[in-house]
């Protein structure tokens, strides 16, 4: 599978698991929309600070 799973990441850098399993994720006016594998969605307002495809990891980042 090459789903990924989306953490927020603050400011520290701690991260926060948002969501699992990331089959699509797509920018919208300004806005972040994702859904999982299993059909969960979300939109987060903010940007999309890094993508890693070998750790399957999408690291979000919130408006300030």
């Amino acid at each position: 599978m090459c789903e990924a799973n989306a953490f927020i990441c603050d400011k520290d850098g701690k991260e926060t698991l948002y969501l699992e399993n990331v089959d699509v994720i797509r920018p919208e006016e300004g806005k972040i929309f994702l859904r999982s594998l299993f059909g969960e969605q979300k939109v987060f307002e903010g940007s999309v600070r890094e993508i890693s495809l070998i750790k399957h990891k999408i690291l979000l980042e919130e408006k300030v």
